[in-house]
Formats: structure tokens, C-alpha cells, sequence
């Protein structure tokens, strides 16, 4: 059995070791090797660790915990930090989802998807009327967001390890719309 829950200070281990895996599947071929070969599980334990530290900061994140295998999958959100165009928060709250990541073997099971609407319920908490997440353009996760929902917003260029890599933006304009994965119908 897994369940999403509120992150504790003692998940920080289990979050960065997560994080680091699901980087380097996930991100292999699309940001520098020696970033990725770099990246340490004590050095981002650490930086979760200081995070949860705050309870301000600790109440946007959460995650998946399984009964026998510990965390496998973990997300983050809060105010938005670099709104799109169009989304600058003058007319609507605008919350952000940081991070949302799922071990590879965990996969397919649907904790994306309620690691998200935990997400959402958050933002949602925090009085925010859209929520918009920002990933690399050349990651196929893209399509799990548009499957559920998300609308294409923006786009910009950001610089990782020295790297220029295009990134993309997703929005979600009602956080009461249930996450349920959406089947693209085939015109013909």
C-alpha cells in the first residue's frame, strides 16, 4: 500500500536519494553528464533536510510512501517564483509546483497524478487560483501533464551546469478540477 502524505524532517534522506535517482534516469541525455554523475544523495539529504526545517516551507511538500519500500516518489510547491506571461499574478494567486518525481518502478501507478492533486489541494489551501509548473522542454513528461490537464503557457531558456536548455510551462487555471487523465481522441 502507498500513500501521499505530508513530508516530515526525517524523509529528507529518503527524498534526496529519490531526487538524485529519478535526475539521472530522467534527465540522461537532456542535461550534461557530468552534472548528473555529480549529483550527491548527502548533499541533497542536506538541502531537504534544511528545507523541511521550515515549517513554512515543509507544508508544500509531500510524498509517496510506500509501506515496504519507504518513500518512492516526492513533490514540492509554493508562490510562484518566475510566473509565464500572462500569469503574473495581478488579476489571480498564482502558486507553483517545484518538483514531482516518482521512482521509475513506481511508475504508471498513479501516484504522479495524486502527489499532484495533493499538490494542488495545498496551493489551493494557500488561496491560489492557478497553479504552473516548469519543465524541460525535451522531457517526455510533458505529455502526462497535458493528459491531465495542463495547458501550455509559456516558454523560456534557463542555464544548468553552463548548459542553455529550453523549458516550458504548465497551467492548471482551476484547482477544483480533478486530476483524472484525460484519453486524446484520434481525428481521422
Amino acid at each position: 500500500m502507498i500513500r501521499i502524505r505530508r513530508a516530515a524532517r526525517d524523509d529528507a534522506a529518503a527524498i534526496g536519494r529519490v531526487h538524485v535517482e529519478t535526475w539521472q534516469a530522467t534527465y540522461a541525455g537532456l542535461l550534461p553528464d557530468a552534472m548528473l554523475v555529480a549529483m550527491s544523495d548527502v548533499r541533497q539529504s542536506a538541502w531537504w533536510s534544511q528545507l523541511l526545517a521550515d515549517p513554512g516551507e515543509a507544508r508544500g511538500v509531500f510524498v509517496a510512501d510506500d509501506q515496504d519500500a519507504g518513500v518512492v516518489g516526492f513533490g514540492s510547491c509554493g508562490p510562484v517564483r518566475d510566473p509565464p506571461e500572462g500569469l503574473d499574478g495581478r488579476e489571480i494567486k498564482v502558486g507553483e509546483v517545484y518538483t514531482l518525481y516518482v521512482e521509475p518502478d513506481f511508475q504508471n501507478l498513479g501516484l504522479g497524478r495524486q502527489l499532484l492533486g495533493a499538490l494542488f489541494r495545498q496551493l489551493k489551501a494557500d488561496r491560489c487560483d492557478t497553479a504552473v509548473l516548469w519543465m524541460l522542454a525535451e522531457n517526455s513528461t510533458r505529455f502526462f501533464y497535458e493528459g491531465l490537464g495542463g495547458e501550455r503557457v509559456g516558454e523560456r531558456t534557463d542555464t544548468l551546469a553552463g548548459v542553455d536548455v529550453e523549458e516550458i510551462a504548465f497551467a492548471w487555471r482551476n484547482l477544483d478540477v480533478p486530476l483524472v487523465r484525460r484519453r486524446l481522441a484520434e481525428e481521422g
